[in-house]
């Protein structure tokens, strides 16, 4: 068994490829806030693939962890050289390791917070990129505005100089820099949300201006925050990827990351300090993002939602099992068909319907494990930005939304913590406790789910979206998830 390390990866099984350029040359350029198995299978793969080509060497990563949670990442990458395996894996049965080297370090916020925000201050810092996820940014699901009551940003603009959330953490490093004559980096999110570098502009500069007046209009100002689309799935690691790693290819890696072949970033080229030439590795620069990050929001994210609630109330596990199942997959393929694609506009470069027959495939990847309840967390972070706007659009314009309505009720049938077989369901979510004190009343005030204006805003005052929505409910509690997609399906007939 190979421990991977720096000194290790001449001993590696040949299977598995290394770095062709010499680490030592890497310097930092980008400090990363929020690495995750995505962060690590996407942006932190496409600068490797540019180092392998002797391009970006300039570009290394400084990964920083705010979250409790990140400190077992530090400690595992900081003895491995910051070094780490990922593996695609295809559906054929196919691995593919790949060690990663564009990390030079790894700063927990928590344990030196001066250490992370002097990092982001240093002039060779000219991106701070952000996985943080949807319910990072602080933004209050039915107004758009910045969360001023968030406990945590009370505390970081009561001390601003010792921050411990990302908006006092980047706030601070760009306040310092301003204050050296430095220019201020490029804020660059890779978050699941639309117009994700216009929501980060809002919520940072509200951060600021709370702060400050005058620094808040200064930041709105003077700091880029382009646009971008990503899209990877990337399951959770589990212990079975590491002891398969181990089996497959001889290598101990404490935190390897596994994920599907397909991967696909594109970002709005506005950069004024300069970017690695991400082009060469295969990103799509593009003027305009929200094209693209609309069909991934409303196809790829949404059916993740249709498919998973459903799925685990009929007993399943993991989305490729859904996808194996021909109804669900009819589900999946009348919703995007009839209800996502209506409400998006020509994308360049893309064939709606085979995008759509490509992301079913990709759900249907047996070796992927994609658990349903990954899928399943953080929903009210999720379905009030994926699939509630498809939902309005439908309405607005008079179109199909049963679908969508009946996702909705999944939901909320899920949330009442307690599957078809009478087998608890561990929620996750943070608003937990609300979401599944209303569920509980799911059977005699239908309707209060929805009635949440803090998720769903006025949608409970439609009348056809709640037909929709209560036919769903009653089904799911009367008959259970298949037999709801049964007749679902058939009183819309063919398509």
């Amino acid at each position: 068994m190979v421990k991977l390390t720096k000194n290790a990866l001449t001993a590696l099984d040949a299977a598995v490829t290394v770095p062709t350029y010499d680490r030592r040359a890497v310097s930092a350029g980008i400090v990363h806030i929020g690495v995750g198995g995505f962060h690590r299978a996407h942006q932190a793969m496409y600068l490797d693939t540019l180092m392998n080509q002797g391009e970006a060497l300039d570009w290394g990563i400084v990964g920083v962890g705010v979250m409790p949670g990140d400190k077992r990442m530090q400690e595992v990458l900081s003895r491995q050289d910051h070094l780490y395996t990922l593996v695609v894996k295809h559906p054929d049965g196919t691995f593919e390791p790949r060690v990663i080297g564009s990390m030079v370090d790894y700063l927990f916020a928590p344990d030196d917070v001066d250490a992370v925000i002097e990092a982001m201050a240093d002039p060779a810092i000219r991106i701070v990129s952000l996985t943080v996820t949807e319910g990072g940014y602080n933004v209050h699901p039915v107004s758009g505005a910045f969360n001023l009551d968030n406990p945590l940003i009370k505390r970081d603009l009561s001390d601003p100089e010792r921050p411990a959330s990302t908006f006092g953490l980047v706030v601070e490093a760009l306040v310092r820099r301003r204050a050296r004559g430095l220019s201020p980096f490029t804020v660059m999110s890779c978050d699941n949300i639309q117009g994700n570098g216009d929501v980060a502009r809002r919520m940072f500069s509200a951060f600021a201006a709370a702060r400050e007046p005058e620094l808040g209009e200064w930041l709105e100002n003077n700091v880029a925050f382009p646009n971008s689309m990503v899209d990877r799935i990337t399951p959770v690691t589990v212990a079975d990827d590491i002891d398969e790693l181990a089996r497959r290819f001889d290598v101990e890696d404490g935190w390897p990351v596994v994920c599907e072949p397909f991967t696909q970033w594109v970002l709005e080229d506005h950069f004024p300090l300069g970017r690695p030439p991400f082009e060469a590795a295969g990103v799509q620069l593009v003027d305009d993002v929200e094209p693209f990050e609309l069909m991934k929001l409303r196809l790829l994210n949404a059916s993740h939602q249709a498919l998973t609630y459903f799925g685990y109330l009929a007993g399943y596990r993991y989305a490729h099992q859904v996808c194996q199942d021909p109804l669900f997959v009819e589900f999946l393929r009348r919703y995007m068909k009839e209800e996502g694609a209506p409400t998006l506009a020509p994308v360049p470069g893309i064939d709606l319907n085979a995008y759509q027959r490509t992301l079913i495939e990709r759900f249907a990847n047996p070796e992927i494990r994609d658990t349903l309840a990954r899928l399943c967390a953080e929903s009210s972070d999720r379905i009030p930005k994926w699939l509630v706007p498809v939902i309005r659009h439908q309405l607005a314009h008079d179109g199909d939304m049963a679908m969508s309505a009946a996702v909705v009720a999944s939901w909320a049938r899920y949330a009442e913590g307690v599957d078809e077989q009478g087998e608890p369901i561990e929620v996750v979510d943070a608003l937990r406790e609300p979401l599944m004190a209303i569920a509980r009343d799911n059977r005699t005030r239908p309707e209060a789910f929805v009635d949440n204006r803090e998720l769903f805003g006025d949608l409970a005052d439609s009348p056809r979206f709640m037909a929709a929505y209560l036919e769903a409910l009653s089904l799911l509690h009367e008959r259970g998830a298949r037999a709801t997609l049964q007749a679902l399906l058939a009183s819309k007939g063919s398509s």
